[in-house]
């Protein structure tokens, strides 16, 4: 890394995900050319990839921190929080897992009647504890600090004590053969122990999930029975297609 500035730049996303050429212009004072220069630096040496008027953190070993992935395409995980939700009837079971995604959902479930939800997710819990309509069951193991995820064995023999009706998982990379991934294994174990428990199983996810990549496999796509997310490429849209799996889009 040559400057001051393309270091500053990187702790920028780090910390928010993604930055775009025209607020670094405004921030530092310099050209768009200038910004330009140091951004194609950083994708060079594989710390930013680039994106359509800036770049996003490149890391395919290390997740971009909580504050920045709840942030990052905030009004798409909204709607598709709204969309999971209009497919969860009430007097159902369910899981919801660890992700900024799968807390837009528990937000969108606030007003549902007679919920039993079992999650690994503090906040999920947080969000769900008022509502005296929704029995919330959280699982026991090792609360990860940086986002209250619950992870670990413990967590992984907690749910399979459960058989539900609807499991809501997320996915912090989805790979164009259709593997879903993850950055941390322990995670991962979790995510399998819901997936194999849900009779109907929901992958929330927005599209930038199709632009990264993390290193842990939690399975495919062809154990998923609905696919909620704002908008689906042509070319993974017929994978989906060709495993029947329903997909659902918010932003058409």
């Amino acid at each position: 890394m040559s400057s001051n500035r393309q270091q500053q730049i990187l702790d920028i996303a780090r910390q928010t995900g993604q930055v775009s050429v025209d607020e670094l212009v405004q921030q530092f004072g310099v050209t768009p050319q200038s910004i330009r220069k140091d951004l194609n630096q950083l994708c060079n040496d594989r710390l930013l990839s680039r994106t359509h008027g800036g770049a996003r953190l490149a890391s395919s070993v290390e997740n971009m921190s909580y504050e920045a992935r709840r942030m990052l395409a905030s009004d798409h995980k909204a709607a598709i929080g709204q969309a999971v939700a209009e497919i969860i009837p009430d007097n159902s079971s369910m899981f919801v897992n660890i992700g900024t995604t799968t807390e837009a959902v528990a937000k969108a479930l606030v007003n549902h009647q007679a919920l039993m939800v079992i999650t690994n997710n503090i906040n999920v819990a947080t969000e769900l504890r008022p509502c005296v309509d929704i029995q919330v069951i959280i699982a026991s193991g090792e609360v990860r600090s940086t986002d209250g995820g619950i992870v670990g064995e413990a967590a992984v023999d907690f749910i399979n004590q459960f058989k539900v009706d609807f499991a809501v998982i997320g996915s912090s990379a989805i790979d164009s053969d259709g593997a879903l991934l993850d950055f941390d294994y322990r995670e991962v174990k979790v995510s399998q122990a819901i997936i194999a428990n849900a009779r109907h199983v929901i992958l929330a996810t927005d599209s930038t999930k199709h632009e990264r990549t993390a290193p842990v496999r939690i399975g495919h796509i062809s154990q998923i029975d609905s696919f909620v997310t704002e908008r689906c490429p042509d070319e993974f849209k017929r994978l989906l297609t060709s495993f029947d799996i329903r997909v659902i889009e918010t932003a058409v």
